[in-house]
């Protein structure tokens, strides 16, 4: 019995040098896939984030969605098209879309973050027009969104009141009776890192990080060897845009871009307290 506390210690004192490096630096933290959806992991992520909470470190969560958006407009008989990979959003699909990840998604984890101790607050890009889009590719996908405009003291106002802001993202048109804009959250996740000039930024993703060929972890990654392995293949498919939302927060002034597996117990604990970290670390050089 003894000797586990004393385990429960060194466990503690381990993570002890790392609390002290990160306190009072803001984490941004992309919450999707089965951590999102499990009921379990949606426990572990809010123990979590309420951990970095109360050591100091200032989390803002930017959460996706399109699982359960896809499901609503199935359920409305609406339907879902999509091309190059992206969700076609019609004014109409955008009042589901806006319904889900605001009215829906939002509020939930807001108010499971509150039940474990936190002080929460869920906003979208609307509020107080902090996310300012245009249509991407000149509307080839209809109200899908390109940020042109991020107002950071929103988020630092929050932050420096001791709220723990929670993301929807959806952009403003910046026009009156404008429906506003989807926008895809891993892209939005480091639009705002970038922004805020956030120590680190995580995606939590359904996979153990970037693999090589032989399906072995990529530990680290340098924009160099990101080039290299999207050349030869290595780097493909849904993979590329999580590297290159990795890489344009690095490039904003974000420290280091983690992909971790959301599907692991407490993976944001793993990857930030311990010298081994549980998924890949994408950094400039």
């Amino acid at each position: 019995m003894i000797t586990k506390k004393i385990e429960t210690a060194k466990t503690l004192l381990d993570a002890l040098p790392y609390i002290k490096q990160y306190q009072n630096k803001i984490f941004v933290i992309k919450y999707g896939g089965s951590a999102q959806i499990n009921p379990d992991l949606k426990e572990k992520f809010a123990q979590d984030i309420i951990l970095l909470y109360l050591v100091g470190i200032k989390p803002v969560v930017v959460h996706g969605g399109g699982n359960r958006i896809s499901a609503m407009l199935d359920k409305l008989k609406l339907g879902s098209e999509f091309v190059d990979g992206m969700r076609v959003t019609t004014e109409q699909v955008m009042e589901v879309v806006e319904m889900v990840l605001s009215g829906s998604i939002n509020k939930e984890i807001t108010a499971l973050l509150n039940l474990h101790g936190g002080k929460a607050l869920g906003i979208s890009g609307k509020d107080a027009n902090f996310i300012v889009a245009e249509p991407k590719a000149n509307g080839k996908y209809g109200l899908v969104g390109e940020i042109v405009n991020i107002d950071n003291k929103v988020i630092e106002n929050l932050i420096n009141e001791g709220f723990i802001p929670v993301i929807a993202p959806i952009g403003s048109g910046n026009e009156v009776n404008h429906p506003g804009f989807n926008i895809n959250a891993d892209l939005a996740a480091s639009k705002i890192a970038g922004k805020l000039k956030a120590k680190k930024i995580l995606f939590m993703t359904d996979i153990v990080g970037v693999l090589d060929k032989e399906k072995n972890l990529l530990e680290t990654l340098t924009q160099k060897e990101i080039e290299d392995y999207k050349a030869d293949g290595t780097i493909y498919g849904g993979m590329i845009p999580k590297v290159d939302a990795c890489l344009e927060a690095v490039d904003a002034g974000v420290e280091k871009a983690h992909i971790i597996d959301g599907r692991v117990e407490h993976s944001i604990l793993l990857e930030i307290f311990t010298s081994d970290g549980v998924g890949t670390v994408i950094k400039k050089a």
